[in-house]
């Protein structure tokens, strides 16, 4: 089959930091999903993998096949599989300890993959799976919030693909405020057309926010943390939560004062562990989509890159590392 591989870190201006290859098909293990592979959308652990963030750029001696976000359909079966069929068209966000969905196919566990959307066409599903996980994760397993909470939520990096998603299910799914953080005029549009009640400039972090509440706030859902986190301690109220997506190594100790808890979020802790509740995932892709069927979400999708190779995924890259994005980039066949 193609595939798209990382052999070494490199820029993405090096033609050689993603390259196509030929590789033998991959085989359904007895509770995986074949599925041929038709979008996939690039987020920032691909950036990080493929620059040695996560340790060597292969899996091992294999070259590494990143993607974690794919909208595809069942081709095969492992033996123990029972609730999917060849022809279902899925999506899915993958393991990261396994090789991703660049590629022409890829086996998936069945318990982290779920029907699609099908309101949606593969390429506008593929931009959701791993930051809307990463979103209900940080919101329903670490906040434990409800449909009754209420209160404010400070979603610092609101037009990222997690703000973007983690945006719409507060306000669909509970009662809470949501202030987002952005900078640029068009970032900013982006967080209210989401359906942020109010936005905070991420460049006067506590100024702005502190203006917009006054009294504090019970949540913050951190993209960007190394820095902050003394500007969370001026911000939280006491007793509220902090969740990092992307962690950091300073002291939390300005947090003491406010008993304030703090929550990593990683989305591949489920599959890279083998959680009794593995299957979550699936449950929560499954309420995702019928969320988006009813048209109470909408996809992030806000670049398309109609060209499922090498060349068309180091666009992806060089979108993701500007820094610049709005939602999320996706490229399909």
């Amino acid at each position: 089959m193609h595939a798209i591989a990382a052999f070494e870190p490199l820029p993405i201006t090096d033609a050689a930091s993603l390259r196509d290859i030929d590789t033998p098909d991959p085989a359904p293990g007895p509770l995986d999903l074949l599925i041929r592979v038709e979008a996939v959308s690039v987020n920032p652990v691909d950036v990080k993998k493929r620059t040695g963030g996560y340790g060597r750029g292969a899996v091992g001696n294999e070259p590494r096949i990143l993607g974690y976000d794919g909208a595809g359909t069942v081709v095969g079966l492992g033996d123990e599989v029972t609730d999917f069929t060849v022809g279902d068209e899925v999506w899915w966000a993958g393991d990261a300890g396994r090789q991703g969905a660049n590629a022409d196919l890829q086996v998936v566990d069945h318990r982290i993959v779920a029907t699609k959307p099908s309101s949606l066409s593969f390429a506008d599903a593929a931009a959701l799976p791993l930051t809307a996980l990463t979103a209900w994760e940080g919101m329903f397993d670490h906040f434990r919030m409800s449909r009754e909470d209420s209160g404010t939520v400070l979603m610092v990096g609101g037009a990222g693909g997690v703000g973007s998603i983690l945006t719409q299910l507060a306000k669909r799914l509970t009662a809470l405020r949501v202030i987002a953080t952005a900078g640029r005029e068009e970032t900013q549009a982006w967080c209210l057309r989401m359906g942020a009640d109010a936005v905070a400039d991420h460049r006067e972090l506590a100024a702005s926010a502190g203006a917009l509440a006054p009294q504090g706030v019970e949540y913050i859902f951190s993209s960007y943390t190394p820095g902050n986190i003394g500007t969370y301690a001026k911000l939280i109220k006491p007793f509220g939560s902090v969740v990092s997506i992307d962690g950091t190594d300073e002291s939390l100790l300005p947090l003491f004062s406010k008993s304030a808890s703090m929550h990593w979020e990683y989305m591949f802790a489920r599959s890279r562990y083998g959680a009794w509740d593995i299957a979550e995932q699936g449950r929560i892709l499954d309420e995702l989509a019928d969320l988006v069927d009813r048209g109470e979400i909408v996809t992030t999708a806000t670049e398309r890159i109609g060209d499922f190779s090498a060349a068309g995924l180091r666009e992806a890259h060089r979108l993701v590392e500007s820094k610049s994005m709005i939602g999320k980039v996706v490229v399909h066949r």
